[in-house]
């Protein structure tokens, strides 16, 4: 038997398994495997890492596509609803705070120390692990 990590056109990524290499390969020809999120048959093999034994485990990559899917909807509904403001981040976020410009959702860039700055102030504000889009 072997599994495999499997990707359908929306980018759903799922694990199935197979007898062998040639039992996938005559299923997905025949259009005979489909995504479990949205029942789409336009399949192909996702890039895997190598799987180590562990006992009664949920695999890390598992957790890790996990967490990086929910990632990249956290980038995607930041961009989509706040203004970028760049490095003006910290001198605009204390604007807001102080009532120097209109509340609204913004996002940018800040250095450690500017970022202590803005909580010691007590300007609300949450850093976000930002990863690099998928499809660029």
């Amino acid at each position: 038997m072997i599994l495999y990590d499997l990707r359908c056109h929306e980018g759903h990524v799922f694990e199935a398994w197979f007898k062998d290499s040639a039992a996938y390969d005559k299923q997905a020809a025949a259009g005979r495997i489909d995504c479990p999120h949205c029942g789409s048959t336009q399949v192909e093999k996702a890039p895997m890492a190598p799987n180590l034994a562990r006992s009664r485990e949920t695999r890390p990559t598992d957790k890790a596509a996990a967490v990086r899917q929910a990632l990249q909807e956290v980038r995607k509904h930041v961009e989509e609803t706040c203004d970028y403001v760049g490095e003006r981040f910290p001198e605009e976020a204390r604007r807001i705070h102080y009532g120097e410009a209109d509340p609204r959702g913004i996002y940018g860039e800040s250095s450690p120390d500017e970022a202590k700055s803005l909580e010691e102030e007590g300007v609300k504000f949450q850093r976000i692990p930002w990863l690099p889009r998928e499809n660029s």
